[in-house]
């Protein structure tokens, strides 16, 4: 009778440890995927933001060797905001994820870089494609 019981026990039982380890393993593999698909994100999201601080900082360095060829009175106030989005720009944590106010951060800077434009008389159009980004004219 008690091998009667113990048969009865597995049947009865049986949905609930089929539940409980299709949930495990299921967590397992939603645990893996979801590491997978974190760093995928983390990655393109990450170049995307690079790929923008280079085109600003890329503009910024070519506009202050500008400057600096024909620097005039008129154009201080130009190469204080430059020299400031430069700043922002070098100081900006590129190797730190966990940065709790990199967008803070970065918004500044795309503000900075929308005064400078401003300041210098000229409409960029940054784009970022599967192809690669650029800023033009």
């Amino acid at each position: 009778m008690a091998g009667d019981q113990d048969m009865f026990d597995a049947v009865v039982m049986a949905d609930e440890r089929f539940h409980g380890e299709g949930y495990r393993e299921g967590y397992e593999e939603g645990s893996s995927l979801g590491m997978i698909e974190g760093r995928q994100h983390g990655t393109l999201h990450g170049a995307k933001i690079g790929s923008e601080i280079g085109c600003y900082q890329g503009f910024a360095f070519a506009w202050r060797g500008l400057l600096h060829s024909c620097a005039t009175e008129r154009d201080s106030k130009k190469m204080k905001v430059l020299e400031a989005l430069i700043g922002m720009i070098q100081k900006f944590p590129y190797d730190d994820p966990t940065y709790d106010k990199l967008h803070e951060d970065l918004d500044r800077i795309r503000g900075k870089f929308k005064q400078l434009c401003s300041l210098l008389n000229v409409q960029p159009d940054f784009k970022i494609s599967t192809e690669g980004s650029g800023l033009s004219f």
